[in-house]
């Protein structure tokens, strides 16, 4: 199977089951999936968040999920368990469809080292 279509294959079936898990169905959108990573990544599921805050988890995942990449590493987590990350190399300039397609392989990629995928 050429990587484009395993790609493709394995992005919906990370929108499928955490749609199925987390919206009832509805269908998660990239930035909805970035979200849910922060909060994963956070570990304070059952916490409310503020507007700032959900914005803060969305950058937690976006360096979470780009570490692999080289882009960033994790520095320190804060004393209210808030990971902080250091960027190692600016990211590329990418059109709006690059940026999309290496969010959605980092998910993947992400989803597939959780084991939540396989």
């Amino acid at each position: 199977m050429a990587r484009d279509e395993e790609l493709k294959e394995r992005w919906n079936l990370v929108v499928k089951k955490l749609s199925d898990q987390f919206a009832d169905g509805d269908t998660l959108d990239l930035d909805a999936i970035i979200y849910l990573i922060g909060v994963q990544e956070l570990g304070q599921l059952e916490r409310a968040f503020k507007k700032d805050q959900k914005l803060d988890l969305m950058h937690i995942a976006i360096c979470k999920l780009l570490m692999p990449y080289g882009y960033y590493q994790l520095d320190f987590v804060d004393k209210d368990g808030w990971p902080h990350y250091t960027a190692l190399e600016a990211l590329p300039h990418l059109k709006a469809g690059e940026q999309s397609v290496l969010m959605k392989e980092a998910i993947v990629n992400y989803f597939l080292e959780t084991e939540y995928i396989d």
